[in-house]
């Protein structure tokens, strides 16, 4: 039977933070599935089909990971891929406060013997945050060692467009 996992969130964009723990989970299971979650609630700073193109771009020295977009529900798309690991990134408390929470809710949604299973992240990403890039980004700053060189490329022509 595969050991399959799956590394969920927005990555928008994906950061050297998120890499490295990709890099990880790969190491750890046959598949690791990356999967953008689409949130109709908001406005991404790439869409939903550039957030794919890039993660797989960047995860493409990774033969076993795959990536994919889902809308809805995580636990459905877990139940509905048979996962046995949702992979989590933690970089301080706050994460942990906040993750430990979703993993006792998806401990209720997931119908499987699905384990949420946390990694650490390296200190030296432990900063790095979608959202803080996006924003030293948009104000002129560069983004290029918390990123991998195509998503530094990527930012760059969005904000000339």
């Amino acid at each position: 039977m595969e050991r399959k996992a799956l590394y969920a969130g927005s990555f928008d964009p994906v950061t050297n933070g998120h890499l490295n723990i990709i890099e990880r989970a790969a190491g750890m299971y046959d598949s690791l599935t990356v999967a953008i979650a689409v949130n109709p609630h908001k406005t991404g700073f790439f869409t939903i089909d550039e957030r794919a193109e890039i993660a797989r771009k960047v995860t493409a020295h990774i033969p076993n990971v795959k990536v994919d977009t889902f809308e809805g529900l995580l636990a459905d798309y877990v139940n509905k891929n048979g996962f046995i690991a949702y992979v989590r990134g933690l970089r301080a408390t706050t994460d942990f406060e906040n993750e430990l929470q979703m993993a006792q809710m998806n401990a209720l949604l997931f119908t499987g013997d699905t384990e949420t299973v946390f990694l650490m992240t390296d200190p030296q990403y432990s900063f790095i945050s979608s959202s803080l890039i996006k924003e030293v980004a948009s104000l002129g700053g560069s983004v290029d060692e918390l990123v991998p060189p195509y998503v530094a490329q990527r930012m760059k022509e969005k904000l000339s467009e």
